[in-house]
């Protein structure tokens, strides 16, 4: 039976799907190829996600933003949101930060960058560590163990600890650490640009 070593990850291998389920305890690494294509779906797909929200609140197609919301046309990705905050430990602090330059900056820099990074395949952890932190205010902006808003409305809340914004940390995590980008992506020849800088992956 022949292996594909990884370029960069010593011990980590590639088996061919036919051996994969037949030998998996003896190298404990598996991605069969079938595997890697659809880890690259659910990369694709995720960074759809991110760069969708970025057009759509830069431009203002119509679908969360309004086109006379539109960043491009003066309008705050940020205000919206977080000024609509009636839940969790956090409400104040963010209706503070909504419709500020930083946050709106930051927040659109961070949908684009996850976006971009998820969508070529490149950076991934990097673009799961940013996409992380971003999926945690929002989680905490909803804060979902709480049934009710501060003036005794109901959260809508459907679940008080997993909901879509620890799934999709999750499948960032995932698609960090399965070396993603290598299948539709560049992720391999991003891998020889930053060569033993590994937090660049």
């Amino acid at each position: 039976m022949t292996t594909e070593q990884e370029p960069g990850t010593p011990g980590r291998t590639q088996v061919p799907g036919r051996w994969a389920a037949v030998t998996a305890s003896e190298h404990g690494a598996v991605m069969t190829p079938a595997a890697g294509r659809t880890m690259a779906v659910l990369r694709l797909a995720l960074g759809f996600v991110f760069l969708w929200a970025f057009l759509d609140k830069t431009f203002g197609w119509g679908y969360a933003t309004p086109s006379e919301r539109a960043w491009v046309r003066g309008g705050s990705p940020t205000e919206g949101y977080l000024s609509s905050v009636s839940v969790g430990p956090m409400q104040s602090a963010l209706r503070g930060w909504a419709g500020a330059a930083w946050a709106d900056w930051l927040f659109m820099l961070g949908l684009l960058g996850v976006g971009v990074a998820l969508v070529a395949g490149v950076a991934l952890r990097l673009a799961a560590v940013a996409g992380i932190v971003m999926l945690a205010l929002m989680w905490v902006a909803e804060w979902p163990p709480d049934r009710y808003t501060s003036d005794g409305a109901p959260s809508m809340s459907t679940n008080p600890l997993v909901d879509y914004h620890v799934v999709y940390a999750l499948v960032l995590v995932a698609l960090a650490l399965t070396y993603s980008g290598n299948v539709w992506g560049l992720g391999r020849t991003w891998a020889k640009l930053v060569r033993g800088r590994r937090w660049l992956l």
